[in-house]
């Protein structure tokens, strides 16, 4: 799971330098798969329950699922980037959000304040933590800014399958819906905060894939995969 995460680290840091005003999603898209593929892996969305692309990149509104295409970014979008690796049998799985030449204040906002919202979130992880103390955590350092964090797509397991159990949401579900779960060496987990700068509530477009703000205001979304190691937590997909 090192290998993949590398991977997918360094495809992010190599997109990172290409997304500029006037470059297409589909150009992005193919840089990524020339990547990983270049680096003995695979894209692991490729084909996941039908989904047409390589990567998701999803622009301002999007929230996630955003298929590349014609589209170019313009100055003063954002747009997250969300990339799976398949690697030697199994899987990582990271996402950030970037913004596109100069962009406003408040989009800038809602990209610091999801980050830091994935990296507190990290910090709770270590053994004997619990799972609803991560969704706590997300949701605690969005609302106090004033965002919102989306309830119908939430983080997972990962390992030898994309998405395995447990459900991780970014908020703290009713007691009588939540199954706590304690957390123990050698889960991994993909954590996902996805925030909106209005409204959490979501819609899909007509292509039955690309996710949207249902009010059409900003929506970012970073992600890593984390390890749960005997002394704490590992990031796999880091540089």
């Amino acid at each position: 799971m090192r290998s993949a995460g590398r991977i997918v680290a360094d495809v992010i840091k190599m997109l990172e330098k290409l997304v500029r005003p006037e470059m297409t999603t589909l150009a992005l898209d193919e840089a990524a798969d020339k990547f990983i593929r270049d680096n003995d892996a695979e894209p692991a969305f490729k084909g996941y329950r039908g989904y047409p692309a390589n990567i998701c990149v999803s622009v301002n509104e999007e929230v996630v699922h955003g298929i590349p295409g014609a589209r170019r970014l313009k100055d003063g979008d954002i747009v997250s980037i969300d990339i799976g690796v398949h690697c030697k049998n199994y899987y990582a799985d990271a996402a950030v959000t970037l913004p596109v030449g100069k962009i406003s204040k408040e989009a800038q906002r809602l990209i610091e304040v999801t980050r830091r919202a994935l990296e507190n979130a990290i910090d709770k992880i270590y053994p004997g933590a619990k799972l609803s103390e991560i969704s706590g955590t997300v949701q605690q350092t969005v609302e106090k800014e004033g965002f919102s964090v989306v309830r119908d797509f939430v983080g997972h397991g990962i390992g030898q399958v994309m998405h395995e159990d447990p459900q991780i949401p970014n908020y703290l579900m009713d007691t009588d819906d939540y199954t706590e779960v304690v957390l123990k060496p050698g889960m991994v987990l993909a954590i996902e905060p996805m925030v909106n700068l209005g409204t959490y509530a979501v819609e899909t477009l007509s292509n039955g894939w690309t996710v949207v703000t249902k009010d059409r205001r900003l929506s970012a979304h970073f992600e890593h995969t984390i390890a749960v190691m005997e002394n704490g937590n590992q990031v796999l997909t880091i540089p």
